[in-house]
């Protein structure tokens, strides 16, 4: 949307990679291990409080010690729902979801200023992979499907506004762009493609690595451009495959979970 001064983002910077190494792994369930944050605006001033809900947000403790990030997020007009630092480390992945299923139906939106970064980071969403250069504050719409990875590091470190609708946003959202390069789309699959996947994810899981072939299958999210959801049905069938059905019903479970699908009865 709009670039950060090189020295208010270098002071940003600099607190962030000092704050005590207190950061909260939370949302498991939602990633790979390696994403973890604290709270700087959220509901009870406390940093380590980092569940996202609707609230009428206060500074927590820790922004006390980080005046640029407060001159920042002060300035730019908004009124927050919750702020977060975000870090995920090497080789660590936020898999397919969508987010703010379980807020209310108010005006939500999600800004992303990149702190560091490296060129393997990505957002990927609608078949594309984002590259969210440091220094940027840039708009991400939660409720589309959406996943994240760092490949290689060093870790890649963002800080996250959740905020309301109000005119500050509107001012920002009005001087939004996607410059050239920015997005890359990725390359689409053969169902053909697919199955040697999962064939190959099938080999390790008789050899006894099943959490392995999982991850593998998990991760073609960021290698293709798939249909939403298909790396959970492509989990059901490896499941299948093995002859437990109980895993395949789970990753179907979690498909609903990830992405607020419904199920043929109605039921999310």
């Amino acid at each position: 949307m709009c670039a950060l001064d090189g020295a208010v983002l270098d002071r940003m910077r600099h607190e962030a990679l000092t704050m005590p190494n207190a950061w909260v792994a939370e949302y498991g369930e939602f990633q790979s291990g390696g994403w973890w944050t604290l709270s700087l605006f959220n509901a009870s001033g406390d940093p380590a409080d980092v569940t996202i809900a609707d609230c009428e947000a206060v500074p927590t403790s820790l922004l006390e010690r980080m005046p640029a990030t407060r001159a920042l997020l002060d300035g730019l007009g908004l009124v927050y729902m919750w702020v977060r630092l975000a870090r995920l480390a090497p080789n660590s992945f936020l898999w397919e979801h969508r987010d703010y299923g379980e807020l209310s139906e108010r005006e939500h939106y999600r800004l992303h200023i990149p702190l560091q970064t490296n060129r393997s980071a990505g957002l990927v969403l609608g078949g594309a992979k984002v590259h969210l250069a440091a220094g940027d504050l840039w708009r991400l719409v939660p409720t589309n499907a959406h996943g994240a990875c760092n490949l290689l590091g060093p870790d890649r470190i963002h800080l996250i506004l959740d905020c309301y609708g109000n005119d500050g946003f509107a001012k920002l959202a009005g001087r939004s762009r996607l410059d050239d390069g920015d997005a890359v789309m990725l390359p689409s699959a053969s169902d053909a493609e697919l199955d040697r996947h999962v064939d190959d994810a099938v080999r390790l899981a008789r050899l006894g690595y099943t959490e392995t072939a999982e991850r593998s299958l998990l991760r073609l999210f960021y290698r293709y451009a798939l249909p939403e959801g298909r790396v959970y049905d492509l989990l059901a069938t490896m499941h299948m495959t093995l002859a437990q059905p109980e895993a395949a019903r789970a990753w179907q479970a979690k498909k609903m979970l990830m992405l607020g699908t419904k199920d043929e009865g109605g039921r999310q």
